[in-house]
């Protein structure tokens, strides 16, 4: 099985927070769509051993595209892929772009499952991080989705916000679960150098971020959404039973997926390929029959410390047998950075599971560092 993600690198906003800044500009998006189709049609026939079981719409905001241009791509992807046995489709959305028509509209293309930008449900922390809608407006959304018949719908947090005290957080916990939200992804606030908010920092206007509140409203997170049944499947992802991310859950696994559109990255052959981010370069040079993009071999280490990565960031954690099939080496310094993480309550060992703990969670990647295999 293998999935699909499609990168529409079109915004209305830029956000504060983020380096990456999407094109304000559309009138290149018809353009883009047909780039688009050109591409799944240049690789028509990689995949055919393959069969489809997720198709992801993400990257800027593909809920501006039009219902016939999605039905355009759609027919693309049915004509040059096997997608008899796709279960997921996912389509990322801006909460001030759900209308009622727009959401029948994605149920008539086979769309089961949106991912809403809501963010925060405080429209400080909106205002403060340059998003165009309001907490209202996120409610709203969320409710026009149910009543077109959406129950797959996944909302994106963030926490450690400067300001954002755990009283309000978990306020913002209480909202998702008191809508019947069944999937949850929420990420600690990061201060990329160059970016608005690490100018604002910088001369004093906003206060920093705070580790020990992030931690904090990390665990608060946990707590919370377990009480009202959701499952951290995921370091970053909670769900529902059953509601879980078949398409990201693909990414966790070493699964091969495809890649379509300026900035898209696909993984198969042992390789892992992305295309040029620049969407007039992706244009010309799809439109002249070149797929302008780049690749890199994995090497067996490299496989290796991304299961190492990946793994640990799971419910399932990592398996000690999985880790010598991939060439892994259990020496003794290998056992004791284990053991040291243990006593520090961080990881336990369940037989052949290597599993982060509550606490450990949020020294996931320092911890899956350390276990990397170096040359």
């Amino acid at each position: 099985m293998a999935g699909i993600y499609l990168h529409i690198p079109f915004c209305k906003q830029a956000c504060h927070y983020c380096n990456f800044h999407f094109s304000t500009n559309l009138s290149k998006k018809s353009a883009l769509v047909e780039a688009l189709v050109k591409e799944i049609e240049l690789k028509r026939g990689l995949s055919e051993f393959e069969a489809i079981e997720t198709i992801y719409f993400g990257g800027g905001t593909p809920s501006l595209l039009t219902h016939q241009e999605l039905k355009f791509i759609f027919d693309a992807l049915r004509r040059n892929f096997d997608c008899h046995e796709v279960q997921e489709i996912t389509i990322e959305a801006n909460p001030d772009d759900i209308e009622k028509e727009l959401a029948l509209s994605w149920k008539s293309l086979g769309i089961n499952r949106v991912s809403l930008g809501v963010q925060s449900f405080r429209d400080s922390d909106l205002k403060q991080m340059n998003r165009a809608h309001t907490a209202n407006q996120s409610i709203e959304s969320i409710k026009i989705l149910q009543e077109s018949g959406f129950d797959n719908i996944s909302i994106d947090l963030i926490y450690g916000i400067p300001g954002l005290s755990n009283v309000d957080w978990t306020r913002h916990i209480q909202q998702a679960i008191s809508l019947g939200i069944p999937h949850v992804s929420s990420y600690c606030l990061t201060v990329e150098e160059g970016t608005a908010l690490h100018h604002f920092i910088r001369k004093k206007n906003w206060s920093d971020t705070d580790d020990e509140i992030s931690a904090q409203q990390f665990q608060l997170l946990i707590e919370n959404l377990a009480e009202a049944g959701l499952e951290q499947y995921e370091i970053s992802n909670f769900a529902k039973p059953g509601f879980e991310s078949k398409h990201n859950s693909s990414y966790w696994q070493g699964k091969i997926y495809w890649g379509f559109g300026p900035g898209a990255h696909e993984y198969h052959s042992g390789k892992r390929f992305w295309n040029i981010s620049s969407n007039s370069g992706y244009i010309q040079a799809i439109e002249s029959g070149r797929i302008p993009c780049q690749s890199e071999e994995l090497g067996e280490k490299d496989v290796l410390n991304e299961y190492i990565m990946t793994s640990l960031r799971t419910r399932e954690g990592l398996s000690l047998k999985r880790h010598v099939e991939l060439g892994g080496i259990q020496t003794e310094a290998f056992n004791s950075k284990l053991k040291g993480w243990e006593s520090e309550g961080k990881l336990i060992q369940n037989g052949d599971r290597i599993q982060l703990t509550a606490t450990g969670r949020f020294f996931a990647d320092g911890i899956a560092s350390d276990l990397f295999e170096l040359d």
